[in-house]
Protein backbone atom coordinates (compact mmCIF):
# COMPACT_ATOMS: atom_id res chain seq x y z
CA UNK A 1 0.00 0.00 0.00
CA UNK A 2 1.80 2.94 -1.04
CA UNK A 3 0.59 6.49 0.25
CA UNK A 4 0.24 9.43 -2.93
CA UNK A 5 2.56 12.37 -1.06
CA UNK A 6 2.93 14.69 -3.90
CA UNK A 7 1.40 18.42 -3.60
CA UNK A 8 -0.07 18.20 -7.35
CA UNK A 9 -1.79 14.77 -6.14
CA UNK A 10 -2.68 15.87 -2.60
CA UNK A 11 -4.75 19.04 -4.53
CA UNK A 12 -6.05 17.02 -7.14
CA UNK A 13 -7.11 14.18 -4.74
CA UNK A 14 -9.02 16.57 -2.69
CA UNK A 15 -10.72 18.18 -5.65
CA UNK A 16 -11.83 14.86 -6.52
CA UNK A 17 -13.19 14.06 -3.20
CA UNK A 18 -14.86 17.38 -3.10
CA UNK A 19 -16.52 16.38 -6.89
CA UNK A 20 -17.33 12.99 -5.50
CA UNK A 21 -19.10 14.15 -1.96
CA UNK A 22 -20.12 17.26 -2.67
CA UNK A 23 -21.33 17.86 -6.65
CA UNK A 24 -24.54 16.55 -8.31
CA UNK A 25 -22.93 15.03 -11.17
CA UNK A 26 -20.40 13.53 -8.57
CA UNK A 27 -22.93 11.63 -6.56
CA UNK A 28 -24.69 11.12 -9.62
CA UNK A 29 -21.96 9.13 -11.32
CA UNK A 30 -19.32 8.17 -8.80
CA UNK A 31 -17.80 5.65 -10.72
CA UNK A 32 -16.05 8.64 -12.62
CA UNK A 33 -14.18 9.92 -9.39
CA UNK A 34 -13.33 6.46 -7.98
CA UNK A 35 -11.52 5.52 -11.23
CA UNK A 36 -9.53 8.91 -10.78
CA UNK A 37 -8.65 8.44 -7.20
CA UNK A 38 -8.09 4.48 -7.75
CA UNK A 39 -5.86 5.42 -10.56
CA UNK A 40 -4.15 8.56 -9.05
CA UNK A 41 -4.37 8.46 -5.66
CA UNK A 42 -5.15 4.95 -4.70
CA UNK A 43 -3.92 6.04 -1.15
CA UNK A 44 -4.71 9.33 -0.39
CA UNK A 45 -4.00 11.44 2.53
CA UNK A 46 -6.67 14.45 2.39
CA UNK A 47 -6.41 17.64 3.44
CA UNK A 48 -8.86 17.38 6.50
CA UNK A 49 -5.96 14.16 7.02
CA UNK A 50 -8.37 11.62 6.57
CA UNK A 51 -6.91 8.51 4.36
CA UNK A 52 -9.09 7.21 1.35
CA UNK A 53 -9.14 4.08 -0.01
CA UNK A 54 -10.04 2.88 -3.78
CA UNK A 55 -8.18 -0.39 -4.39
CA UNK A 56 -10.03 -3.85 -3.47
CA UNK A 57 -7.31 -5.26 -1.64
CA UNK A 58 -6.77 -2.18 0.69
CA UNK A 59 -9.98 -1.79 1.82
CA UNK A 60 -10.60 -5.44 2.56
CA UNK A 61 -7.39 -5.43 4.93
CA UNK A 62 -8.15 -2.90 6.66
CA UNK A 63 -12.15 -4.11 7.44
CA UNK A 64 -9.95 -7.29 8.44
CA UNK A 65 -7.37 -5.59 10.71
CA UNK A 66 -9.07 -4.91 14.09
CA UNK A 67 -6.58 -3.00 15.13
CA UNK A 68 -8.75 -0.46 12.79
CA UNK A 69 -12.20 0.33 14.22
CA UNK A 70 -15.47 2.14 14.24
CA UNK A 71 -15.60 6.30 15.24
CA UNK A 72 -18.63 6.77 17.11
CA UNK A 73 -18.99 10.21 16.32
CA UNK A 74 -20.57 10.63 13.00
CA UNK A 75 -21.47 7.76 10.35
CA UNK A 76 -19.67 5.48 8.22
CA UNK A 77 -17.09 7.94 7.54
CA UNK A 78 -16.82 9.81 11.19
CA UNK A 79 -16.08 12.89 10.66
CA UNK A 80 -13.45 12.26 8.22
CA UNK A 81 -16.04 13.31 4.66
CA UNK A 82 -16.16 15.82 2.68
CA UNK A 83 -18.08 18.79 4.19
CA UNK A 84 -19.02 22.18 3.43
CA UNK A 85 -21.25 23.44 6.61
CA UNK A 86 -23.49 26.43 7.80
CA UNK A 87 -22.63 27.98 11.59
CA UNK A 88 -26.06 25.90 11.88
CA UNK A 89 -25.66 22.80 10.92
CA UNK A 90 -22.62 22.57 13.09
CA UNK A 91 -24.17 23.25 15.89
CA UNK A 92 -26.84 21.39 15.53
CA UNK A 93 -24.46 18.24 14.91
CA UNK A 94 -22.90 19.56 18.35
CA UNK A 95 -26.09 19.50 20.56
CA UNK A 96 -27.25 16.09 18.60
CA UNK A 97 -24.08 14.80 20.53
CA UNK A 98 -24.90 16.56 23.86
CA UNK A 99 -27.66 15.15 23.91
CA UNK A 100 -27.03 11.58 23.37
CA UNK A 101 -27.06 10.70 27.07
CA UNK A 102 -27.28 7.01 28.11
CA UNK A 103 -28.75 6.38 24.70
CA UNK A 104 -26.94 2.68 23.68
CA UNK A 105 -25.30 3.36 20.47
CA UNK A 106 -25.93 0.81 17.21
CA UNK A 107 -23.94 -1.87 17.29
CA UNK A 108 -22.82 -0.29 13.60
CA UNK A 109 -20.52 1.93 15.49
CA UNK A 110 -19.03 -0.25 18.25
CA UNK A 111 -15.82 -2.05 19.50
CA UNK A 112 -15.29 -5.26 20.90
CA UNK A 113 -15.89 -6.49 23.33
CA UNK A 114 -19.31 -4.49 23.51
CA UNK A 115 -19.72 -5.51 19.94
CA UNK A 116 -18.66 -8.71 20.08
CA UNK A 117 -21.45 -9.07 22.77
CA UNK A 118 -24.06 -8.02 20.81
CA UNK A 119 -23.23 -9.52 17.48
CA UNK A 120 -23.03 -12.84 18.89
CA UNK A 121 -26.20 -12.14 20.91
CA UNK A 122 -28.22 -11.29 17.36
CA UNK A 123 -26.28 -12.99 14.92
CA UNK A 124 -28.47 -16.53 15.87
CA UNK A 125 -31.26 -14.62 13.97
CA UNK A 126 -29.01 -14.32 10.64
CA UNK A 127 -26.82 -18.05 10.22
CA UNK A 128 -27.38 -19.05 6.62
CA UNK A 129 -29.50 -22.19 7.76
CA UNK A 130 -31.61 -19.62 9.62
CA UNK A 131 -31.74 -17.37 6.57
CA UNK A 132 -32.83 -20.40 4.30
CA UNK A 133 -35.33 -21.77 6.95
CA UNK A 134 -37.18 -17.90 5.82
CA UNK A 135 -36.61 -18.03 2.11
CA UNK A 136 -40.60 -19.83 1.87
CA UNK A 137 -41.64 -17.14 3.74
CA UNK A 138 -39.57 -14.05 1.42
CA UNK A 139 -41.08 -15.87 -1.45
CA UNK A 140 -44.39 -15.61 -0.42
CA UNK A 141 -43.54 -11.32 0.53
CA UNK A 142 -42.25 -11.43 -2.40
CA UNK A 143 -45.11 -12.86 -4.42
CA UNK A 144 -47.44 -10.30 -2.51
CA UNK A 145 -45.63 -7.59 -3.95
CA UNK A 146 -45.38 -8.59 -7.84
CA UNK A 147 -49.13 -9.04 -7.29
CA UNK A 148 -49.31 -5.52 -6.55
CA UNK A 149 -47.46 -4.56 -9.82
CA UNK A 150 -49.08 -7.09 -11.68
CA UNK A 151 -52.68 -5.80 -10.83
CA UNK A 152 -51.98 -2.08 -11.57
CA UNK A 153 -49.13 -3.12 -14.58
CA UNK A 154 -47.06 0.03 -14.03
CA UNK A 155 -45.71 2.48 -10.75
CA UNK A 156 -43.11 3.13 -9.16
CA UNK A 157 -40.85 -0.19 -8.38
CA UNK A 158 -39.12 1.73 -5.23
CA UNK A 159 -42.98 1.73 -4.11
CA UNK A 160 -44.07 -1.46 -4.70
CA UNK A 161 -41.12 -3.67 -5.22
CA UNK A 162 -39.42 -1.99 -2.52
CA UNK A 163 -41.83 -2.76 -0.09
CA UNK A 164 -40.02 -6.49 0.27
CA UNK A 165 -37.31 -5.71 2.58
CA UNK A 166 -39.55 -3.84 5.12
CA UNK A 167 -42.14 -6.97 5.18
CA UNK A 168 -38.93 -9.38 5.53
CA UNK A 169 -37.42 -7.46 8.70
CA UNK A 170 -40.45 -6.40 10.20
CA UNK A 171 -41.78 -10.14 10.34
CA UNK A 172 -38.50 -10.83 11.61
CA UNK A 173 -38.29 -8.93 14.29
CA UNK A 174 -41.93 -8.76 15.08
CA UNK A 175 -43.42 -5.32 14.34
CA UNK A 176 -47.58 -5.89 13.56
CA UNK A 177 -48.03 -6.14 10.13
CA UNK A 178 -50.69 -3.10 10.48
CA UNK A 179 -47.19 -1.00 11.34
CA UNK A 180 -45.04 -1.90 8.30
CA UNK A 181 -45.59 0.79 5.83
CA UNK A 182 -45.50 3.60 9.05
CA UNK A 183 -41.32 2.54 8.77
CA UNK A 184 -40.92 3.58 5.42
CA UNK A 185 -40.67 7.10 5.36
CA UNK A 186 -38.96 7.11 8.95
CA UNK A 187 -36.31 4.68 8.18
CA UNK A 188 -35.80 6.85 4.82
CA UNK A 189 -35.39 10.42 6.66
CA UNK A 190 -33.51 8.53 9.59
CA UNK A 191 -30.96 7.39 7.59
CA UNK A 192 -29.85 10.82 5.66
CA UNK A 193 -27.97 11.84 8.60
CA UNK A 194 -24.58 9.20 7.38
CA UNK A 195 -24.45 10.81 4.09
CA UNK A 196 -21.42 13.74 3.79
CA UNK A 197 -23.40 16.83 3.22
CA UNK A 198 -26.82 16.86 5.07
CA UNK A 199 -28.71 19.93 4.76
CA UNK A 200 -30.00 21.10 8.72
CA UNK A 201 -33.40 20.42 7.66
CA UNK A 202 -32.28 16.79 7.14
CA UNK A 203 -30.39 16.26 10.05
CA UNK A 204 -33.87 17.46 11.91
CA UNK A 205 -35.66 15.20 10.30
CA UNK A 206 -33.60 12.30 10.92
CA UNK A 207 -33.51 13.34 14.31
CA UNK A 208 -36.99 13.19 14.87
CA UNK A 209 -37.33 10.05 13.00
CA UNK A 210 -34.85 8.08 15.33
CA UNK A 211 -36.41 9.63 17.94
CA UNK A 212 -40.35 8.21 16.86
CA UNK A 213 -38.79 4.76 16.63
CA UNK A 214 -36.87 4.57 19.28
CA UNK A 215 -40.26 5.24 21.64
CA UNK A 216 -42.34 3.04 19.24
CA UNK A 217 -40.12 -0.05 19.94
CA UNK A 218 -39.65 1.46 23.41
CA UNK A 219 -43.47 0.64 23.44
CA UNK A 220 -43.25 -2.82 21.39
CA UNK A 221 -40.77 -3.69 23.86
CA UNK A 222 -43.15 -3.35 26.85
CA UNK A 223 -45.51 -5.28 25.01
CA UNK A 224 -43.44 -8.23 24.44
CA UNK A 225 -42.37 -8.21 27.99
CA UNK A 226 -45.67 -8.49 28.81
CA UNK A 227 -47.02 -10.98 25.90
CA UNK A 228 -43.72 -12.75 23.95
CA UNK A 229 -43.86 -13.87 20.13
CA UNK A 230 -41.69 -16.04 18.48
CA UNK A 231 -39.92 -13.15 16.95
CA UNK A 232 -36.80 -11.69 17.68
CA UNK A 233 -37.29 -8.90 19.86
CA UNK A 234 -38.84 -11.49 22.56
CA UNK A 235 -35.87 -13.77 21.82
CA UNK A 236 -33.46 -10.34 22.59
CA UNK A 237 -35.88 -9.45 25.92
CA UNK A 238 -35.20 -13.55 26.81
CA UNK A 239 -31.27 -13.20 26.93
CA UNK A 240 -31.86 -9.59 29.00
CA UNK A 241 -33.98 -11.08 31.78
CA UNK A 242 -32.10 -14.12 31.70
CA UNK A 243 -28.24 -13.26 32.36
CA UNK A 244 -28.68 -9.58 31.83
CA UNK A 245 -26.07 -9.37 29.04
CA UNK A 246 -28.27 -7.26 26.77
CA UNK A 247 -30.13 -4.13 28.50
CA UNK A 248 -33.39 -2.83 27.44
CA UNK A 249 -31.55 0.55 25.37
CA UNK A 250 -29.47 -1.85 23.67
CA UNK A 251 -31.99 -3.56 22.65
CA UNK A 252 -34.05 -0.75 21.35
CA UNK A 253 -30.90 0.21 19.19
CA UNK A 254 -30.42 -3.05 17.71
CA UNK A 255 -33.72 -3.56 16.49
CA UNK A 256 -33.62 0.41 15.04
CA UNK A 257 -30.47 -0.90 13.39
CA UNK A 258 -31.62 -3.87 12.13
CA UNK A 259 -35.04 -2.58 10.46
CA UNK A 260 -32.80 1.07 9.33
CA UNK A 261 -30.32 -1.48 7.26
CA UNK A 262 -32.77 -4.42 6.53
CA UNK A 263 -34.82 -2.02 4.79
CA UNK A 264 -32.50 0.40 3.14
CA UNK A 265 -29.88 -1.45 1.57
CA UNK A 266 -32.19 -4.37 0.48
CA UNK A 267 -34.71 -2.11 -0.82
CA UNK A 268 -31.38 0.14 -2.79
CA UNK A 269 -30.36 -3.55 -3.61
CA UNK A 270 -33.66 -4.18 -5.95
CA UNK A 271 -33.63 -0.40 -7.29
CA UNK A 272 -30.11 -0.42 -8.17
CA UNK A 273 -30.33 -3.58 -9.60
CA UNK A 274 -33.74 -2.66 -11.97
CA UNK A 275 -31.43 1.00 -12.93
CA UNK A 276 -28.41 -1.59 -14.44
CA UNK A 277 -30.79 -4.27 -15.96
CA UNK A 278 -32.33 -1.14 -18.03
CA UNK A 279 -29.06 0.21 -18.71
CA UNK A 280 -27.73 -3.22 -20.03
CA UNK A 281 -31.18 -4.74 -22.08
CA UNK A 282 -29.21 -7.46 -23.55
CA UNK A 283 -28.12 -8.77 -19.70
CA UNK A 284 -32.06 -8.21 -18.93
CA UNK A 285 -32.57 -10.29 -21.88
CA UNK A 286 -30.23 -12.68 -20.94
CA UNK A 287 -31.10 -12.95 -17.41
CA UNK A 288 -35.28 -13.75 -18.46
CA UNK A 289 -34.34 -16.46 -21.21
CA UNK A 290 -31.58 -18.13 -18.29
CA UNK A 291 -32.98 -17.82 -14.44
CA UNK A 292 -30.53 -19.66 -13.64
CA UNK A 293 -28.24 -16.52 -13.30
CA UNK A 294 -30.29 -15.30 -10.27
CA UNK A 295 -27.41 -15.68 -8.06
CA UNK A 296 -25.02 -14.55 -9.91
CA UNK A 297 -27.06 -11.81 -11.19
CA UNK A 298 -27.94 -10.32 -7.96
CA UNK A 299 -23.60 -10.43 -6.82
CA UNK A 300 -23.19 -8.33 -9.73
CA UNK A 301 -26.04 -5.99 -8.76
CA UNK A 302 -24.26 -5.38 -5.27
CA UNK A 303 -20.99 -5.20 -7.13
CA UNK A 304 -21.75 -2.72 -9.92
CA UNK A 305 -23.99 -0.63 -8.03
CA UNK A 306 -23.08 -1.12 -4.34
CA UNK A 307 -26.19 0.18 -1.92
CA UNK A 308 -22.98 1.13 0.35
CA UNK A 309 -20.89 3.12 -1.03
CA UNK A 310 -18.88 3.95 1.75
CA UNK A 311 -17.37 2.50 5.19
CA UNK A 312 -14.79 4.23 7.76
CA UNK A 313 -12.50 2.87 9.98
CA UNK A 314 -10.46 4.72 13.15
CA UNK A 315 -7.15 3.52 14.54
CA UNK A 316 -7.71 2.45 18.12
CA UNK A 317 -4.29 2.23 18.87
CA UNK A 318 -0.92 3.16 16.69
CA UNK A 319 -0.78 0.78 13.76
CA UNK A 320 0.84 -0.44 11.03
CA UNK A 321 0.27 -1.76 7.87
CA UNK A 322 1.88 -2.01 4.42
CA UNK A 323 3.67 1.35 3.89
CA UNK A 324 1.53 3.05 6.12
CA UNK A 325 1.66 4.14 9.67
CA UNK A 326 -1.69 5.02 11.31
CA UNK A 327 -1.13 6.73 14.96
CA UNK A 328 -3.90 6.61 17.28
CA UNK A 329 -7.24 8.13 16.47
CA UNK A 330 -6.11 8.16 12.35
CA UNK A 331 -9.22 7.97 10.18
CA UNK A 332 -9.68 5.75 7.03
CA UNK A 333 -12.81 5.79 4.59
CA UNK A 334 -12.81 2.76 2.41
CA UNK A 335 -14.55 3.58 -0.52
CA UNK A 336 -16.39 -0.03 -1.65
CA UNK A 337 -18.01 1.37 -4.91
CA UNK A 338 -14.76 2.00 -6.19
CA UNK A 339 -12.74 -1.06 -4.36
CA UNK A 340 -16.14 -2.85 -7.06
CA UNK A 341 -15.17 -1.35 -9.75
CA UNK A 342 -10.66 -2.01 -9.04
CA UNK A 343 -9.35 -3.50 -12.53
CA UNK A 344 -6.93 -5.78 -10.18
CA UNK A 345 -9.65 -7.52 -8.78
CA UNK A 346 -12.57 -7.45 -11.51
CA UNK A 347 -12.48 -8.27 -15.30
CA UNK A 348 -13.43 -5.27 -17.42
CA UNK A 349 -15.27 -3.82 -14.13
CA UNK A 350 -17.15 -0.95 -15.36
CA UNK A 351 -19.23 -3.52 -17.53
CA UNK A 352 -22.34 -5.34 -15.79
CA UNK A 353 -22.02 -8.69 -16.30
CA UNK A 354 -24.52 -11.20 -14.77
CA UNK A 355 -22.63 -14.46 -15.64
CA UNK A 356 -19.62 -12.88 -13.55
CA UNK A 357 -18.07 -15.41 -11.43
CA UNK A 358 -15.03 -13.59 -10.00
CA UNK A 359 -15.79 -14.06 -6.29
CA UNK A 360 -18.25 -11.02 -3.69
CA UNK A 361 -17.38 -8.10 -3.89
CA UNK A 362 -17.14 -5.52 -0.93
CA UNK A 363 -20.72 -4.64 -0.53
CA UNK A 364 -21.23 -6.12 2.62
CA UNK A 365 -18.12 -5.41 4.00
CA UNK A 366 -15.87 -7.42 5.36
CA UNK A 367 -14.50 -8.83 8.93
CA UNK A 368 -15.72 -8.40 12.41
CA UNK A 369 -18.34 -5.94 11.28
CA UNK A 370 -19.49 -7.89 8.09
CA UNK A 371 -23.29 -6.96 7.78
CA UNK A 372 -25.28 -9.37 9.31
CA UNK A 373 -27.91 -9.08 6.80
CA UNK A 374 -25.94 -10.09 3.82
CA UNK A 375 -27.28 -13.90 3.39
CA UNK A 376 -30.70 -12.22 4.14
CA UNK A 377 -30.71 -9.48 1.72
CA UNK A 378 -29.23 -11.28 -1.19
CA UNK A 379 -32.00 -13.89 -0.67
CA UNK A 380 -34.55 -11.12 -0.75
CA UNK A 381 -33.06 -9.89 -3.98
CA UNK A 382 -33.06 -13.66 -5.32
CA UNK A 383 -36.70 -14.11 -4.96
CA UNK A 384 -37.45 -10.71 -5.88
CA UNK A 385 -35.75 -11.03 -9.21
CA UNK A 386 -36.96 -14.85 -9.90
CA UNK A 387 -40.52 -13.90 -9.17
CA UNK A 388 -40.15 -10.34 -11.65
CA UNK A 389 -38.59 -13.47 -14.18
CA UNK A 390 -41.73 -16.10 -13.29
CA UNK A 391 -44.28 -13.69 -13.13
CA UNK A 392 -43.85 -10.83 -15.72
CA UNK A 393 -43.19 -12.02 -20.04
CA UNK A 394 -41.06 -8.39 -19.63
CA UNK A 395 -40.48 -5.56 -17.50
CA UNK A 396 -39.60 -2.09 -19.25
CA UNK A 397 -38.69 1.35 -17.88
CA UNK A 398 -41.66 3.67 -17.89
CA UNK A 399 -39.98 6.96 -17.22
CA UNK A 400 -36.79 8.67 -16.11
CA UNK A 401 -35.27 7.04 -13.24
CA UNK A 402 -34.69 9.48 -10.07
CA UNK A 403 -31.77 9.00 -7.76
CA UNK A 404 -32.40 9.99 -4.33
CA UNK A 405 -28.85 12.57 -4.32
CA UNK A 406 -27.09 10.31 -2.10
CA UNK A 407 -23.90 8.55 -1.90
CA UNK A 408 -23.24 7.07 1.79
CA UNK A 409 -26.34 5.03 1.30
CA UNK A 410 -27.12 4.91 -2.75
CA UNK A 411 -30.48 3.68 -4.10
CA UNK A 412 -33.50 6.20 -6.71
CA UNK A 413 -36.35 7.64 -5.36
CA UNK A 414 -38.54 6.33 -8.27
CA UNK A 415 -37.76 3.47 -10.27
CA UNK A 416 -40.83 3.51 -13.20
CA UNK A 417 -41.48 0.72 -14.82
CA UNK A 418 -44.23 -1.01 -16.88
CA UNK A 419 -44.78 -5.03 -16.83
CA UNK A 420 -46.68 -7.23 -19.21
CA UNK A 421 -47.34 -10.55 -17.34
CA UNK A 422 -46.80 -13.85 -18.85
Amino acid sequence: MSQSNSNDGTSKGDEYLLNLFLTDEGIANPAVWYKKLRDESPVFRSSSGAIFLSRYEDCRMVFRDNRLGKDTREGPGGTALPRQESEEVRAYREQISANRGDSSPSMLFLNPPDHTRLRGLVSRAFTPKRVESMRASIKELSEDCLDNLAEVGEGDAMEILGFLPVNVIGELVGVPRSDWEYFRPLVTAGVASLEAAPSLEDLKASTAAFTEMGEYFSSLLADRKADPKDDLMSALIEVEESGDRISEAEVISTVILLFAAGMETTQNLIGNGLGALFAYPEQMDLLWEHDEYVESAVEEMLRWDSPVQLDGRTALEDTEIPDLKLPKGSQIVTLIGAANRDPARFTNPDAFDIQRNEGQPLSFASGIHYCLGANLARTEGQEMFAGLIRRFKKIEQAGELKQRGRLTLRGYETVPVSVTNR
